[in-house]
């Protein structure tokens, strides 16, 4: 029985990672999809699109983000700028009105209830089919709106992800790691099938006709792919879209940061919890199971795999060295804690991230269980 148990739980804790990639790449080699994943420059049935910047106390960035904004090309649509301040108690508001000629409003939450609150006073506001949401410390490509509303030529395509990249302190690009490059791999399969479980926060683009049931206890990007699917369309993530922003200045903010984007993300789904129907969601259900609970769930797959295995290493030498693997897999994340010099090595750092990001994952679900919740937000200093 220990045996049979200490198998369903590794199978269960690799799932996510591994197995769920090769049921989507089965699925997409019997269902060739039409949209490649990257829309070429044409003429776009789009009249008007609205830009909403979200901001709370970001005196020191938001000038540069509204000279940003005013620099993208718009096209052959109207484009209008709106700065959604959950009130914001600094001369944020002051600067943005500075802009008023020049076609940005400001659009003050009467209280401040969270990010997805402010975003949706906006909302009620803005006047563009197509509602583009960007954070103050994300800078936007010139041609960026215009690729983004390509994808909407496509009528099935409901919402429009883009593409993070990370910028270091000192102005340069950070390259891709392997576990970013599997989770945009990952993203693209998605996109092709039945759309994106989750966007990315800090840049994406929606229909706004699919904004009407918008719940500001849930994050916004989650709201966005769960409104997209009800609506019996696609969230689709655009390779040829970045949005650039920069690490945070303090490194060791970055485990605090992961668990409050757990926590709305448990949030959302526990408000929503019809998305895993999969009689109702279909694949999109399966999705959400594979990608979010599932991966949500692995740090105590592997805790439980870890116990079993301990109980079971003396029944055979196959499990001595399953268990021998797994101490020496974990003692040298907890070598890479206290030695960050080794996490330049590629193997290392991949071991560290991994555990960390389960780590992660177990307090922020004891922090959820224990009715700990993310509603106000203060944007992380970069």
């Amino acid at each position: 029985m220990l045996t049979f148990l200490f198998w369903l739980f590794g199978v269960a804790a690799v799932y996510s990672y591994f197995i769920y990639p090769l049921v989507l790449r089965v699925f997409l080699a019997k269902k060739p999809v039409k949209n490649s994943g990257v829309v070429e420059q044409q003429s776009v049935a789009v009249n008007s699109v609205s830009l909403i910047v979200t901001a709370y106390n970001e005196e020191n960035r938001i000038r540069a983000k509204i000279d940003n904004s005013l620099q993208l090309l718009a096209g052959d649509f109207s484009f209008e700028i709106i700065v959604a301040s959950d009130c914001s108690e600094d001369k944020t508001d002051d600067i943005v009105r500075e802009y008023a000629e020049r076609n940005v409003r400001l659009v003050r939450a009467p209280e401040r209830l969270g990010k997805e609150h402010a975003q949706q006073c906006a909302i009620k506001e803005a006047a563009g089919e197509i509602v583009v949401f960007s954070d103050v410390a994300t800078e936007i490509p010139a041609d960026a709106i215009q690729k983004l509303v390509a994808y909407f030529t496509e009528p099935e395509v409901g919402a429009v992800s883009s593409e993070d990249r990370f910028v270091s302190q000192d102005g340069s690009v950070a390259g891709e790691g392997a576990y970013v490059k599997y989770e945009m791999w990952l993203r693209r399969q998605e996109s092709k099938l039945a759309g994106l479980v989750g966007l990315s926060g800090s840049f994406f683009a929606v229909r706004k006709s699919l904004c009407s049931e918008w719940d500001i206890h849930s994050p916004s990007d989650f709201n966005t792919a769960l409104n997209t699917a009800k609506a019996g369309m696609r969230a689709v993530t655009a390779p040829d879209v970045l949005g650039f922003y920069q690490d945070l200045k303090d490194p060791s903010k970055e485990y605090q940061r992961k668990i409050r984007t757990v926590i709305r993300g448990m949030t959302g789904l526990s408000r929503h919890a019809e998305v895993l129907n999969v009689g109702k969601f279909g694949f999109f259900a399966f999705q959400v199971i594979s990608h979010k609970l599932m991966r949500w769930l692995t740090p105590w797959f592997l805790l439980a795999a870890f116990l079993l295995n301990a109980l079971i290493a003396d029944n055979s030498l196959l499990y001595f060295l399953l268990f021998t693997g797994q101490l020496a897999f974990y003692g040298l994340a907890v070598v890479a804690h206290f030695l960050p010099n080794l996490r330049s090595i590629s193997m290392v750092k991949l071991v560290y991230f991994f555990v960390q990001v389960n780590i992660a994952l177990f307090d922020a679900a004891i922090k959820f269980v224990a009715g700990q919740r993310m509603t106000t937000w203060k944007p992380s200093a970069r």
